[in-house]
């Protein structure tokens, strides 16, 4: 089975995965953040934010915990807890490559992250996390890919990472934007020597955004280990922002709307991990309530209303602001 470790780690009632792109960096596109991080954004607060999400998933069985070089710190917050907990082996690490921080730790950046998908610039992200997470690292993906990125085609690359694979790192890709579809099919054809190069697939799907769907269950029937990431909609489905159908299906349960959300994303079969983007402990132990969320056909009926055009949700999605 692909992503053995991963596949292990999971449970039928823990497959939440914790995703670390909110509390890496001080700014993100997050709705709430005000509220959520508060003034105090310094490298050594967010840190302690981080650990303290970190101790509480593991204290609740999450195993599988998602980095990226472009989170600011967060492979560096990641490896201080790892270092500090050496009894948590059972902990599976990934991590992407593709995208460059560069806001400098503020805010207000006029460009916050940079996106190459070059072979040089996989060896230098790949040295950068190797000195952070060295052999903890289990999965490495590539960050945002789109139809038109040259990862699909770069054999340079492709030869790149399938020595990785060789070396005994799963190898994996990430999606972004109105025609992730096409990118997962594009990329299920992707092979070296003759055997495919992607284990993993990292994609959004949500209440809003679903055409990715069909093509995600195309890469969990190839054998692929599907990842959720923006089950929440960058905070679009959370508490206050979250549409009236959401709020009265959430009222009905006695379950946060954020519980619901995450736990519709659970009833597809081909959702192997579906990620909590939490920024404070609170919001993450009400993520986990989502395997106990039960839906009948008429609030399905009424969740399935909340679908968005693909090109207009990824509109609002851009138009986002980072605070």
């Amino acid at each position: 089975m692909p992503f053995a470790r991963l596949a292990t780690a999971t449970t039928p009632t823990c497959r939440i995965g914790l995703g670390l792109a909110a509390v890496g960096r001080p700014g993100y596109i997050n709705l709430g953040r005000d509220r959520d991080l508060g003034e105090d954004r310094s490298a050594e607060t967010l840190r302690t934010r981080t650990h303290a999400l970190l101790d509480a998933a593991y204290a609740q069985g999450v195993r599988y915990v998602d980095a990226a070089r472009s989170y600011g710190r967060s492979e560096e917050f990641l490896a201080d807890w790892l270092a500090a907990h050496p009894g948590r082996d059972d902990v599976v690490i990934g991590s992407k490559w593709g995208y460059t921080y560069t806001a400098g730790w503020s805010v207000d950046a006029e460009t916050h992250e940079v996106k190459d998908h070059s072979p040089a610039a996989y060896d230098r992200q790949r040295a950068e996390t190797d000195a952070l997470l060295g052999d903890r690292l289990d999965l490495y993906q590539i960050h945002s890919v789109t139809p038109d990125s040259p990862a699909l085609t770069d054999k340079d690359l492709h030869a790149r990472l399938a020595e990785a694979a060789d070396r005994g790192l799963t190898v994996g890709f990430s999606t972004s934007g109105p025609a992730q579809a096409d990118t997962i099919r594009a990329a299920l054809a992707v092979t070296v020597g003759g055997k495919p190069l992607f284990r993993t697939v990292q994609s959004t799907y949500n209440l809003l955004e679903t055409s990715a769907g069909p093509a995600l269950a195309e890469a969990h029937d190839a054998g692929l280990t599907v990842i959720v990431k923006e089950g929440m909609a960058n905070g679009r489905l959370a508490g206050p922002h979250a549409p009236d159908a959401l709020k009265s299906v959430a009222a009905a349960t006695g379950l946060g709307c954020d519980a619901v959300a995450l736990g519709w994303i659970l009833r597809r079969p081909w959702a192997g991990v579906v990620l909590s983007g939490a920024a404070t402990v609170e919001q993450l132990l009400s993520n986990l309530h989502a395997p106990a969320v039960g839906l009948d056909a008429e609030q399905l009926t009424r969740l399935a209303t909340l679908r968005e055009e693909p090109g207009a949700y990824w509109e609002r999605r851009r138009q986002l602001p980072w605070h």
